[in-house]
């Protein structure tokens, strides 16, 4: 074999490795499902972590409209490059110590490259971002799930709904919650929203924190 010949055959054989090395984004694509749970990739979009959309040149704790980071995140002079993003995915911990990210890191290399691949790829438009599963539109529920009065006697809750029906809950069953946002409850219209669990747990959802001991009444026989 001449010497041409023989760099021809390495060079073929070396290229799916740098490929690989240099990250896939198709496979980053099925990777970030499991980072889907709490970030999106669409820009303004928090979800329990905040929007990775711009996340590439970004200085850590300072994307625009997210008010849940760390203090440790916050404080960080870390800014998210390549580099940056492989260490934090493979130990976040040890990037920035005292954060409250609950993710203990991707210990394989060809894994983190293909994550940072396709991040890289959805910042620079070569991708779509992938499509979130949107919140219920409280706005828009039924009469049956708009919630007219809470009575509370001992340990239980009554919750009376808009079209008359009315369900007891243990008070330890009966969660109440906020969501402020375009798709929350109107003021004043609380909302209930199942919790699974065989039907006896439930979530009352209000517009607003203020809204929710206004809302419930002593109702004791």
């Amino acid at each position: 074999m001449t010497i041409l010949r023989t760099l021809t055959a390495l060079a073929a054989l070396g290229a799916p490795l740098l490929a690989h090395a240099a990250g896939d984004a198709e496979s980053g694509a099925q990777a970030f499902r499991a980072c889907a749970a709490c970030h999106s990739l669409v820009a303004g979009e928090h979800r329990t972590g905040p929007s990775l959309a711009t996340v590439f040149g970004r200085r850590a704790g300072t994307v625009e409209g997210f008010a849940r980071y760390s203090e440790a995140l916050r404080q960080s002079t870390v800014v998210w490059d390549e580099e940056a993003l492989d260490a934090w995915l493979r130990d976040p911990a040890a990037v920035i110590p005292g954060n409250a990210m609950r993710f203990r890191g991707l210990p394989e290399a060809p894994a983190r490259a293909d994550l940072i691949a396709y991040l890289r790829a959805v910042s620079a438009g070569k991708l779509a971002p992938p499509k979130t599963r949107a919140l219920p539109d409280l706005k828009a529920v039924d009469t049956g799930q708009r919630v007219r009065a809470i009575g509370h006697c001992g340990d239980t809750y009554r919750v009376t709904l808009g079209d008359g029906a009315i369900f007891p809950f243990w008070e330890f069953n009966l969660r109440f919650k906020t969501d402020s946002s375009a798709r929350g409850p109107r003021h004043g219209e609380p909302v209930i929203v199942g919790a699974g669990m065989g039907g006896d747990r439930a979530q009352v959802v209000f517009s607003a924190p203020q809204e929710i001991s206004a809302f419930i009444r002593d109702a004791c026989p």
